[in-house]
């Protein structure tokens, strides 16, 4: 019990302080001294004390795309193994439940941004919506091949790769790791596919999407964003950290792999700008590449010896 109220706990918080540490970081290389890492966290609160200014030609959707979007997002996360390697729900198949949700969540996202009847907000939601299609594919290749290395068909198989494929295990390792964090900034918007920060509409994705939304739904919007993030990172911890590790040092690396993970975000994000959007679409298939390498890797593991 103390472990599922930890993970809980982890789950709700721990997302605002890795935005925090990324801002922390992004102004630390900007020579600059920044806000506090608990600065997210009173943004949300103050946008949680606000009214929403609501369109009158915008319909239902619009009113409750912030709520939906935000379910989705954390039922999802209740499937992703936090400390421990624990998943609140461990069923078989998980990861394509988990794409799934995400995507139900997206979709009215996108709905909710053309419902504005905005030109820009519709732009930002057809290159929201061309991303996944290239991102989704390469995660459950990803996902299914090392679910078949493993014969584990939950998350948990992310722990089990060095005991079933070897020394081919660091490899596909290191590869997971590179896929599911292009995966992390593609998702999450950020740099060098997207930059949260822009206030440019011709080169806006996720944030042209959401210019309408204001007070608690922007609030529940950010916080979402925040948890996805998470869970991505939440994925690689699982990905890298020893299943052997156990209590307290299970809790003490993971979360210093999620902080470890901000930071070098913040990193990517300050030595970087972000791509023209023809290059963009070069930069998700590498995702891709790296996918289909892992699937190369794990079949000849299982057929080639």
């Amino acid at each position: 019990m103390i472990s599922l109220t930890v993970n809980i706990l982890i789950l709700l918080f721990v997302p605002f302080l890795m935005i925090g540490v990324i801002k922390k970081t992004k102004a630390f290389w900007a020579g600059r001294k920044g806000v506090s890492i608990f600065q997210p966290i009173w943004d949300f609160i103050r946008l949680m004390k606000k009214d929403a200014v609501i369109s009158e030609t915008t319909s239902w959707v619009f009113k409750f795309a912030p709520i939906i979007g935000f379910a989705s997002i954390l039922f999802a996360s209740f499937f992703v193994p936090l400390v421990g390697g624990r998943a609140l729900f461990n069923i078989p198949f998980a990861f394509v439940l988990f794409s799934y949700i995400l995507g139900f969540g997206k979709f009215f996202s996108l709905i909710s941004a053309l419902d504005t009847g905005s030109s820009f907000e519709g732009m930002g939601a057809s290159r929201e919506a061309c991303f996944s299609t290239i991102v989704e594919p390469a995660f459950f290749i990803s996902m299914a091949s090392i679910a078949a290395l493993s014969q584990n068909y939950t998350f948990e198989s992310l722990r089990l790769i060095l005991k079933n494929a070897g020394a081919y295990g660091y490899v596909i390792i290191a590869l997971l790791a590179v896929t599911l964090f292009i995966m992390l900034l593609i998702e999450g918007c950020r740099v060098p596919v997207d930059d949260p920060t822009t206030h440019l509409e011709l080169t806006m994705i996720h944030e042209v999407m959401i210019l309408d939304n204001s007070g608690p739904d922007l609030g529940l919007i950010t916080w979402g964003a925040a948890i996805k993030m998470f869970i991505f990172e939440a994925l690689i911890a699982n990905l890298i950290i020893p299943a052997s590790l156990h209590g307290l040092a299970a809790l003490v690396a993971f979360l210093a792999v999620i902080f470890i993970l901000a930071l070098i975000i913040g990193t990517v994000e300050s030595s970087m700008a972000r791509f023209r959007m023809t290059h963009v679409f070069e930069f998700i298939f590498v995702m891709s590449i790296t996918a289909l390498i892992i699937l190369a890797l794990v079949t000849y593991r299982i057929y080639g010896g």
